[in-house]
């Protein structure tokens, strides 16, 4: 298959409510859309690390610089029989991963469209139905988070996330525990937590949490393998999880117990796979997270989720979760309560809304 052109759009889509979490706040989500066109046959992907160096070391910025600067430049106009040979090429330039994820997810979405194979049954998914979680970002106050926690119970979430920083912490997690004491929580860190930070971990062993997602420095897998050994919550790997060979150092030593799995932050979906893999090989169930993305990313996430060791429910939501007018077609929607069905189809972006939302575009020919 070959690549014969390259549409790269930046674009910022208005969120309803900011999502604040420990490194700060986002009004808008800045995501990176790729239109990747071979012979007859067109397809979309989408790659999303924020506005902001703050969830990773990558940025929208950076993400399309180095897409239509540099990374579709060494693609373009190459016959790729497989994603890995695609992969391959682009191993020369370090890193990056959510700049590489754009290029490879939108080779799998092309295989997808020219062999009209729908993306899930093409990585091998083998579920009809996805489970998804609630998730709470830090709130103005308690009373509010509970207000929309009650919401999710009474719908009946299989589990709840709840973001925690310094200060939005303890008081927090006694309020919930408190008040919902029947239901699953995990809580995610963000890695704004150090190892010195260890009597207050011990001290939330107590609410038998699913797990603690993140807990300590993005880019650190020692500690948390320190940590997971002087605690007796599970850890869950997200943001240290960045490729496939951290994945093997961190399942060496034994640094996490769970792995959540974003697309876009190990580097796509070929990686996903392989990530899965080593995962179920070694006993470690896996589930996967998004980055707010519209409904194209969204669909590749409840695509991966329909893989066997996706077993925790996932962070995928519905468009109206986060958006007045989700930017791709269709909208996500739940099945029923907190269930997804693969689509056949990904949404696409709204031709509209791309032009209101593009922020700057580029073209490779």
């Amino acid at each position: 298959m070959k690549i014969d052109e390259l549409k790269i759009y930046h674009v910022a889509m208005p969120l309803i409510d900011p999502w604040i979490t420990s490194y700060g706040a986002d009004y808008e989500i800045h995501s990176i859309l790729i239109n990747a066109i071979s012979g007859d046959y067109d397809a979309w992907s989408e790659t999303c690390a924020l506005e902001l160096p703050t969830y990773s070391y990558e940025s929208a910025n950076s993400i399309f610089y180095n897409i239509s600067e540099i990374f579709g430049k060494k693609i373009i106009g190459n016959n790729y029989e497989n994603s890995k040979n695609l992969n391959d090429d682009l191993q020369l330039y370090k890193g990056n991963p959510f700049a590489k994820a754009g290029l490879d997810i939108a080779w799998w979405n092309l295989k997808s469209e020219i062999s009209n194979t729908p993306l899930h049954q093409l990585i091998g998914g083998t579920r009809k139905e996805v489970v998804a979680g609630a998730d709470f970002g830090v709130e103005k106050d308690i009373d509010t988070l509970l207000s929309k926690i009650q919401l999710a119970v009474d719908k009946n979430t299989p589990r709840i996330k709840l973001k925690i920083k310094k200060g939005w912490d303890k008081e927090v997690l006694d309020a919930v525990k408190s008040a919902f004491p029947n239901s699953i929580f995990h809580v995610d860190c963000n890695g704004g937590y150090s190892i010195k930070d260890l009597d207050f971990f011990k001290s939330i062993d107590k609410h038998e949490l699913a797990f603690i997602e993140q807990p300590l420095n993005s880019d650190d897998i020692i500690d948390h393998a320190k940590l997971s050994k002087l605690i007796e919550t599970p850890i869950c790997l997200d943001e240290s999880i960045n490729s496939v060979e951290r994945a093997i150092q961190a399942i060496e030593i034994e640094a996490c117990k769970y792995i959540n799995i974003k697309p876009g932050r190990v580097g796509g979906i070929t990686n996903s796979l392989e990530i899965n893999k080593l995962a179920e090989n070694s006993g470690i169930p896996v589930w996967v997270g998004g980055m707010l993305e519209s409904a194209l990313g969204a669909g590749v996430c409840i695509a991966l989720a329909t893989l066997e060791n996706f077993t925790y429910p996932g962070d995928l939501f519905p468009s109206e979760r986060f958006y007045n007018d989700d930017l791709s077609k269709p909208e996500n929607k739940f099945n029923r309560s907190y269930i997804f069905e693969p689509l056949e189809k990904l949404p696409k972006p709204d031709s509209k809304l791309l032009r209101q939302y593009t922020v700057k575009s580029a073209k490779l020919n």
